[in-house]
């Protein structure tokens, strides 16, 4: 038995293929990352909480001499245990290792696979088809994430991809559609570009904000960031069915019809979300870099296509 094997049973600490386990659930909650593993690190400290170590687990240390130094060196067998079962994993190909992932997002992290992003909903007892809809991140796709956050500015742009109207759609196409929501959410920083919400769901695995195709899915609308815009679920909603639209200088534009609605309607409380809308004519918050700003050519479909331009009066009148 050697050295490190005989501290991890000496301090009684748990057994690899657990923390493995607990890696890929916990990678899940986190945006299908984490860093490398040392003292600080949120990750590290909820993975021990999960497994209740006691203080003395949590500052065990190997001890090692280095004898053209005569010096000796200590580290924590618990982050050794961490980077131990994280190396089993991506020996798996359940993960990446940092040098690879480095590559790609210019951070230090190891990542989930899309077979270890699978492996982690079985083990949270999430179907494999809610992939579509969580803030995980997998290399494969987040390569495809890239792409498209870097994709020069077309002037000429056309919002429309023909393609779509295939009915069925292969897993290259799936991935796609999962790395549009990704990287479009990711563009606005995790937050509505209209009010400004930023909130994920209780258990970390998904975020509030939504992707928005300007010209939508039905119409065959392209997965490009500059087609794209991230919305809370009520300006989704409201942005869907006209009841604003954005000017080529990304103003909010709100329908007139907003004055036909009764007084109670339109209000979260006493605040009046689409009036208020209406009079500040405000800016949308977007994303830093010009070039996936969403497109003029897709504004302005949307706004000729869905935008409710007119007042009607009557429509919304007490019978």
């Amino acid at each position: 038995m050697s050295y490190e094997s005989k501290m991890l049973e000496q301090f009684g600490m748990p057994i690899r293929k657990r923390v493995e386990q607990h890696l890929l659930r916990t990678m899940l909650k986190h945006d299908g990352v984490i860093r490398e593993f040392g003292a600080g690190e949120k990750i590290v400290d909820e993975i021990a909480d999960e497994f209740a170590l006691s203080g003395q687990q949590r500052a065990a240390a190997l001890e090692t001499i280095y004898r053209k130094e005569n010096r000796l060196k200590k580290s924590n067998l618990w982050h050794r245990l961490l980077f131990r079962a994280a190396d089993s994993l991506a020996n798996e190909n359940l993960v990446t290792r940092p040098t690879e992932t480095l590559q790609l997002t210019k951070r230090r992290e190891w990542m989930l696979t899309e077979k270890g992003f699978d492996a982690a909903l079985r083990l949270c007892k999430i179907p494999i088809s809610e992939k579509v809809n969580l803030s995980t991140k997998s290399f494969e796709v987040q390569k495809i994430v890239r792409k498209l956050i870097e994709a020069p500015k077309v002037e000429n742009y056309d919002p429309f991809d023909r393609d779509k109207k295939v009915v069925k759609k292969t897993v290259a196409a799936v991935m796609r559609d999962r790395a549009f929501r990704l990287a479009v959410v990711e563009a606005y920083g995790q937050r509505c570009a209209v009010c400004g919400l930023k909130i994920k769901s209780p258990d970390l695995i998904t975020w509030e904000v939504e992707a928005a195709h300007i010209v939508s899915n039905r119409f065959f609308g392209r997965d490009d960031v500059c087609n794209g815009i991230a919305l809370c679920h009520l300006h989704h909603w409201a942005f869907d069915v006209g009841w604003f639209a954005l000017q080529d200088n990304y103003k909010i534009l709100v329908s007139p019809r907003i004055e036909q609605l009764p007084a109670d309607f339109g209000k979260i409380g006493d605040y009046e979300l689409f009036r208020e809308l209406a009079t500040q004519h405000t800016r949308i918050y977007l994303p830093a870099r010009e070039g996936i700003r969403p497109h003029q050519n897709a504004l302005r479909w949307h706004r000729e296509k869905f935008f409710v331009k007119n007042a009607c009066k009557g429509k919304y009148e007490k019978q």
